[in-house]
């Protein structure tokens, strides 16, 4: 794996409630769903578990799916479903908002999901779109 290639790192000026909201509106657009809309707050998640953080803790994890693609998808070779849940992190850092996305790439999909030839290549147009779903919304 290579860091550079996979782990997709960007900055927004917008805060991240509302980096988070312009993300959700323009997935949604594209046929994404969220599918933990209502426990992407670290913070929160963690204080209803026990956890201590503090108030300034922001992190969002938020899971995205394309339930229209991956239907397909997994029912074809349940053996994708390693690399479905996909995750883009959301915080803030040195007063900005910082966003990172890790995907993989068409030989780190292949080692993973060994004889599943359209695979990675149908994977690589997802991180993409994510990718450039993250600049449309920053």
């Amino acid at each position: 794996m290579n860091r550079n290639e996979n782990l997709y790192s960007v900055e927004s000026d917008k805060d991240v409630t509302q980096f988070v909201a312009d993300f959700s509106a323009i997935a949604a657009a594209n046929e994404f769903v969220i599918n933990n809309a209502d426990s992407m707050s670290m913070k929160e998640n963690f204080r209803a578990h026990g956890g201590i953080v503090p108030d300034e803790f922001d992190l969002h994890m938020v899971q995205l799916c394309k339930p229209t693609k991956a239907d397909k998808s997994l029912t074809f070779n349940p053996e994708r479903a390693v690399l479905m849940p996909k995750f883009v992190m959301v915080f803030s850092k040195n007063g900005k908002t910082q966003i990172r996305y890790m995907s993989y790439s068409a030989a780190d999909i292949a080692e993973i999901v060994p004889g599943d030839a359209d695979f990675p290549a149908s994977l690589d147009q997802t991180f993409a779109k994510i990718r450039s779903m993250i600049d449309e919304a920053k």
